[in-house]
């Protein structure tokens, strides 16, 4: 599990510090660029939309893991939107709250539990 934080930590300072100098330089104008690669149907539009399934995936992750309750669905869609930092910051929290125990980081709790109870 110390090993998965630190990858965990990593990506999270790399995407922040990547993302703060890059908005800086160009603004938040995200979309434009994003949908604009992927209109043009190069590479960074196929990386674009690879990325996206990626970002709805782990939205729906979190929403599952929180049983697609209203604060679920919620924190899905602040995954979805908010990427990495966002899926990095919840994965660290979660696994301190799950302490250490993988099915309840991957499942929640409640899972988790129905899961070893049988």
């Amino acid at each position: 599990m110390t090993a998965f934080r630190i990858v965990l930590a990593l990506i999270l300072v790399a995407v922040v510090g990547y993302t703060v100098p890059v908005v800086a330089n160009h603004g938040v104008n995200l979309l434009p660029v994003f949908f604009g690669d992927i209109a043009r149907m190069g590479w960074p539009g196929q990386f674009n939309v690879d990325f996206m399934g990626f970002l709805a995936l782990s939205g729906l992750w979190l929403a599952w893991r929180h049983r697609f309750s209203p604060g679920g669905i919620a924190l899905g869609v602040v995954g979805f939107f908010g990427g990495a930092p966002v899926l990095t910051a919840y994965l660290l929290m979660a696994s301190f709250r799950s302490n250490g125990d993988w099915a309840v980081l991957m499942l929640g709790p409640d899972r988790a539990g129905a899961l070893r109870s049988g």
